[in-house]
């Protein structure tokens, strides 16, 4: 995910929204990795990538490429080139425990991306929201589908039952987990997979609590 320098609202009006799907689309085109889920906010945006293992390399590049192109065209489009970043950095993201036996995990994060909207208050029903991959998903034609990526045979509940799930609240627990892995880079998943995932990925400082040590009582 990416968030807009200082919060400003940068997706103001239809038009800003329509040309960074278009940008998304574009940038699939040239990378071909699957997105599972994706949403356009008023001053942020989330993508779910699901790499092919191995091909980790085509997330920077994606995100690079997309990135990159969407701030030079918001840019021209505006006419404030020169005027500063669009966004805060590079972006943010987290690894996901993922495999079919698994893909509960996937499926949570994606759940906790397509209900932004509703969470905002920006609409009353998630399936509502124009720039997302719940509304291309439910109501996009065949090319607009042609984007998301499908899931492990099975693990697709069905339109009607996927956008009741989105729909209703996710419980604190998982929703703070997730909230977590989004400010610190956590791997998202079992335990066990977490603590394996972030020893691998060099992410251990993010399974420490914040701020410093605490000091040794003297005895």
């Amino acid at each position: 995910m990416n968030r807009a320098a200082a919060r400003a609202e940068i997706f103001r009006k239809e038009p800003d929204y329509a040309a960074f799907e278009r940008t998304l689309e574009e940038a699939h085109a040239r990378i071909a990795i699957r997105i599972l889920s994706y949403v356009v906010m008023p001053n942020h945006f989330h993508l779910v990538l699901w790499p092919s293992r191995g091909e980790g390399e085509e997330v920077s590049e994606f995100m690079r490429w997309l990135q990159v192109t969407h701030v030079q065209r918001w840019h021209a489009h505006h006419h404030s080139s020169g005027t500063g970043a669009l966004y805060q950095g590079r972006f943010k993201a987290f690894p996901v425990q993922g495999g079919f036996s698994h893909f509960q995990y996937p499926a949570k994060v994606c759940r906790y991306v397509e209900r932004n909207p509703l969470r905002a208050g920006l609409v009353d029903d998630a399936r509502a929201w124009r720039w997302g991959s719940l509304w291309r998903r439910l109501s996009g034609s065949p090319e607009q589908r042609a984007l998301l990526a499908a899931w492990p045979e099975g693990a697709y509940p069905g339109n009607t039952s996927w956008a009741e799930r989105v729909n209703r609240p996710q419980g604190a627990v998982e929703e703070k987990a997730l909230q977590a892995s989004l400010t610190r880079g956590r791997p998202f998943g079992d335990p066990a997979w977490v603590s394996k995932a972030a020893a691998r990925m060099d992410l251990d400082h993010t399974l420490r609590p914040r701020g410093r040590p605490k000091k040794l009582d003297k005895t």
